[in-house]
């Protein structure tokens, strides 16, 4: 289960993250946490082009939520 926590945000950032949030189909809390998924992951590896983690990433959702097939040689 998640616990609240509130934070404080520039309302450049709000608005920024609000636009996003829109985009992706998502609520504000849950476009900031992908976001601070795809930062943690950039950061830890600091070697891959962000594009490659945002796939990665998504493979993983899609494989978690049961969409990812099977690849055959």
């Amino acid at each position: 289960m998640s616990k609240a926590t509130s934070i404080r945000l520039s309302d450049d950032l709000r608005k920024k993250i609000d636009i996003y949030a829109k985009n992706e189909h998502r609520s504000i809390s849950s476009e900031i946490e992908e976001l601070i998924r795809i930062g943690f992951a950039a950061k830890e590896n600091p070697d891959l082009p962000l594009e490659f983690i945002n796939d990665l990433l998504q493979a993983k959702t899609e494989k978690e939520s049961g969409l990812a097939k099977p690849f055959k040689i």
